[in-house]
């Protein structure tokens, strides 16, 4: 790896394992890579984690590495694309290579790094919020950028906000996505959710006694007294056997 003000390098060497044998070259630290690209055929590499590393830190995604692969007399203008990280430890697990042509354009997504400090978010007047984290561009591959540095110290009331239309780019650096988009924005703070306080012991809730109301509506849960209808039945049994009395005693005169 050289300077950065320099041309970034990095040695390789053609790999002869693929498939599930990898795993033997990465228990050694070395990272299974492909080259590709337009108009070439691709090759299997691999490359020694450790030297690996420092140039991805430095590089990412949108610097340019001069690849040099054992055995080759030129090297190869690279893009490092498509890093498969390990779940637990964050590790790389494998990476592609794109061999670019220094006289073609390309595609790529720039990182977005925010700089300065918003006086609405100091104050708390609003929360800071970050859609984009990154922007599409397309341009020729030593005249893409590392990242793109967006200012939001001039964020200072809710709603203020950073559009892809705000940055300001190199004229040889075409901005392909939407810009009307939202990169950053300010806005309200979130609400806090009302506690919910729970009945104090012997005292009942609006459910309790919107049931119990309910329950006297209806006569559930209450000991029915007795029906009206059956102290209709025993007056009229009353009735019916007095009447039987009083015929016995009245007899026809002779």
């Amino acid at each position: 790896m050289s300077d950065k003000k320099n041309k970034i390098e990095l040695s390789v060497e053609k790999r002869k394992l693929a498939g599930r044998q990898v795993k033997t070259l990465r228990k050694d630290s070395i990272l299974p890579a492909n080259i590709y690209g337009r108009k070439i055929k691709s090759l299997a590499v691999q490359v020694d984690l450790k030297s690996f590393l420092p140039v991805l830190k430095e590089a990412g995604e949108t610097g340019l590495v001069e690849l040099k692969v054992k055995g080759e007399d030129k090297t190869r203008p690279i893009l490092i694309h498509n890093i498969q990280y390990h779940s637990v430890n964050d590790q790389p697990l494998h990476a592609d290579f794109y061999q670019v042509d220094l006289k073609e354009k390309v595609t790529s997504k720039i990182p977005v790094e925010l700089i300065g400090e918003s006086s609405a978010v100091k104050s708390r007047v609003g929360i800071l919020i970050q859609p984009l984290n990154e922007i599409e561009v397309e341009a020729l591959p030593t005249d893409l950028p590392e990242k793109i540095e967006v200012d939001i110290s001039k964020l200072e009331n809710i709603d203020d906000s950073v559009l892809v239309s705000d940055v300001k780019l190199e004229d040889t650096v075409k901005v392909l996505t939407d810009t009307a988009q939202i990169l950053v924005k300010i806005d309200p703070p979130a609400k806090e959710e009302e506690e919910i306080v729970p009945p104090a012991e012997g005292e009942e809730g609006e459910e309790g006694k919107a049931e119990g109301e309910e329950g006297e509506k209806t006569g559930e849960g209450k000991e029915a007294p007795e029906g009206k209808e059956g102290e209709k039945k025993e007056e009229t049994k009353g009735e019916s056997e007095g009447k039987d009395e009083e015929k016995k005693e009245e007899k026809p005169k002779e």
